[in-house]
């Protein structure tokens, strides 16, 4: 018999602590949460303080009988739930189904899971801050108000399976806002002049600035030829050099927005697989003779802050692996939004002792590589800024200048471990000016005028959207995940070259929810609305007002909905074929696993069949038939028309329903090693290369 029994949430994470706290304590799983609002109902007593009605999770009994039975045999009873509202609720729906006291000390929290944090916390329980689990509770409510009453209208309206959610839909909005800025984009166009220059026999390159020390933009070739026109032979004067040595100070370690984004650039990982990866390393990897470990502290956090401890390990190690000049000497302050909770540290590795490559071979190809991510980040947020020589001059013929700017890394610093990416994957690399003085001359060896286009925004991808949503406040850590995930599995989004493009469902949805619930979709209500949770969390007001004040308004609007919403029919699409079975015409339907081609006489004929993707491109050859995605015997991706044989147009880049600004023919996106580059099937038009 166990003295103590201590309740977490995974059988990882449970196997790891048992090992740490030895034979008198016993871990168990709850695996995850115990009770929850029903599924079949709204499960929220409006009349009664918006009071909620817990059920047991369907397949949970075996799971509770087991922790009643071994909670009745120990002395005492530790819920280890983790560090946030989620955990704090799941710890006190287990106080209440093992009839514990919710003001003993019976809740402990740790930030990571080593066997020093482990027993520390052991040494300091605490009672059930009721504060995290009415901010918890208040959202699940909030959530399950918004949900349950606009996803049956939607049902009604539009099509079974619908669902409206806070987050949600406001990323659907941000999504769909965009395509209409891409849309309704008209493309400008400007000019530029590359010169490249000699001195010796050295070769730089300098941009044009402006006339006669004015910046000057250049809209049209005429622009251009005027310039040109003006100087006189290929002979620069070099009329000012400007040398200065910049600072470049290394960014914080990761918050879980800034780890998802990170992956996603340099790693290509989705959000889910980000977070899936990094509760695997919190949890505990076995590192052979060493037993299990957790290698990161927890990862849903919004915090930059680190603990004295790890601060100190890492400056010994960035000292004696490096050398003393690399450790930072500045005490940086944390920049903390109004948002920013502070519970947690930021993501770290429990130990910077245990470098990426000496664990590798316990490691999965995807955990070793976000494992050393997070490490990197870590290490190289506690080092010395790096320092950078730069340079730039201007070069002047009758008045036209053209700037030239340079840089030499003088001291790598922080760069030696880790440079920050960024979605245009620009480098920080050496570009070397010759030595130039102020007044003498150097030679123009070529002067190269091009014409650009402006370009629409980009898409969001996951990334960009994380950060969108982080910036405006909206959601918290541990729900970026889940909302992308959601919009995606009710297909009203859909994802192209890893970018999110909105479907025609998703934009009827929209159009209703902004028709009749546009305090849903605003921005600033659904922050504030993050805000007054947070408050909550800090026991400022109480939960039940704040779901009060927002469910009378939003009851006035449910009832206009109910009686005003039209019924939208989102009617089969004809597919232009006969079922090969009965003779009826075929059309498209949409499924759980995309569209998909079905005879309309279901269900007395059920014959179904996939289908090539319509792009939405009519063809350019024959100007009749429509583009469409074919798959080679190799299943490469390639583009045709659907009227083959009759039109052997095909290409391996994908045309897109936009013109070139230039000739008028079409564009297609041409697939590079990063990214993807729009440019003209017919003249030499290019566009700036999409990451």
């Amino acid at each position: 018999m166990s003295d103590y029994l201590v309740i977490v949430e995974s059988p990882a994470k449970a196997k790891t602590i048992e090992r740490y706290l030895g034979k008198k304590y016993k871990v168990k799983a709850s695996m995850g949460h115990v009770r929850d609002l029903p599924k079949s109902q709204m499960g929220v007593d409006i009349n009664n303080h918006y009071e909620p009605k817990y059920i047991t999770i369907r397949g949970k009994g075996p799971v509770i009988k087991d922790l009643k039975t071994a909670a009745k045999k120990a002395k005492k009873v530790f819920l280890a739930a983790d560090p946030d509202r989620e955990g704090e609720a799941i710890a006190w729906h287990l106080a209440h189904m093992l009839d514990l006291d919710i003001h003993s000390d019976c809740r402990v929290v740790f930030n990571e899971i080593t066997k020093d944090a482990i027993k520390e916390s052991f040494k300091h329980p605490r009672a059930i801050n009721m504060h995290l689990v009415d901010a918890q509770q208040a959202r699940r409510v909030l959530d399950r108000l918004v949900g349950y009453n606009i996803s049956p209208l939607l049902w009604k309206k539009v099509k079974k399976g619908l669902s409206a959610g806070r987050v949600q839909s406001v990323a659907l909005r941000l999504i769909i806002d965009r395509e209409k800025e891409i849309k309704e984009f008209k493309p400008e166009e400007y000019w530029t002049i590359q010169g490249e220059f000699l001195k010796g026999n050295e070769t730089f390159e300098a941009s044009f600035y402006g006339v006669d020390g004015k910046k000057l933009e250049l809209k049209t070739e005429e622009d251009v030829q005027q310039v040109l026109a003006r100087m006189k032979g290929n002979g620069f004067t070099v009329q000012t050099v400007t040398k200065k040595e910049r600072k470049r100070n290394p960014v914080p370690p990761f918050t879980t927005s800034s780890l998802q984004q990170e992956a996603a650039r340099k790693l290509n990982f989705r959000t889910k697989k980000t977070m899936m990866l990094a509760q695997q390393l919190y949890e505990g990897i076995d590192l052979g003779s060493e037993g299990t470990v957790g290698l990161i502290t927890y990862m849903r956090t919004d915090s930059t802050r680190i603990s004295e401890t790890a601060q100190q390990e890492v400056v010994a190690y960035i000292e004696a692996t490096f050398g003393k000049e690399y450790v930072s000497q500045e005490k940086r302050k944390e920049k903390k939004s109004t948002t920013t909770q502070d519970a947690h540290e930021a993501i770290r590795p429990t130990s910077t002792l245990r470098e990426p490559n000496s664990i590798k071979e316990y490691l999965t190809r995807d955990q070793y590589r976000l494992y050393k991510l997070i490490w990197e980040r870590f290490v190289a947020s506690q080092m010395a800024p790096a320092l950078l020589d730069t340079m730039s001059v201007e070069l002047v013929n009758e008045g036209v200048l053209f700037r030239a700017t340079g840089s030499k890394i003088k001291f790598p610093g922080f760069m030696k471990v880790y440079v920050e990416g960024t979605d245009d994957q620009s480098d920080e690399q050496d570009r070397l000016l010759p030595d130039l003085t102020e007044g003498e001359n150097v030679f123009s060896k070529d002067i190269i005028p091009k014409q650009h286009f402006t370009q629409p925004p980009p898409r969001y991808t996951e990334a960009r959207l994380v950060k969108t949503l982080e910036e405006l406040g909206i959601g918290r850590p541990s729900t970026y995940a889940p909302t992308l995930d959601t919009i995606q599995k009710r297909n009203y989004v859909v994802l192209e070259n890893k970018r999110f493009v909105p479907t025609e469902l998703g934009e009827i949805v929209l159009e209703l929810i902004l028709e009749f619930f546009p305090e849903i979709l605003d921005v600033e209500f659904t922050a504030k609305m993050e805000k007054s949770l947070d408050e909550i969390e800090e026991g400022k007001v109480e939960w039940v007002k704040v779901i009060d004040e927002f469910y009378r308004e939003f009851e006035k609007r449910l009832k206009i909905a109910e009686k005003e919403m039209r019924e939208v029919e989102i009617k089969d699409e004809p597919a232009g074929i006969d079922c090969e079975q009965c003779g009826s015409p075929m059309v498209y339907k949409m499924g759980k696993f995309g569209k998909f081609v079905a005879c309309s006489n279901f269900p007395e004929c059920r014959h179904t069949k996939p289908i090539v993707k319509e792009i939405g491109v009519k063809c350019p050859r024959c100007h009749e038939g429509n583009i469409i995605e074919r798959s080679s015997k190799k299943r490469r991706i390639f583009y045709g028309c659907d009227r083959f044989p009759e039109c052997d147009f095909v290409s391996w880049d994908k045309p897109l329903a936009r013109s070139c600004p230039k000739c008028d023919s079409m564009l297609v996106e041409k697939k590079l090693k990063k990214g993807v580059q729009v440019q003209c099937m017919e003249c030499d038009y290019k566009e700036e290369p999409q990451s």
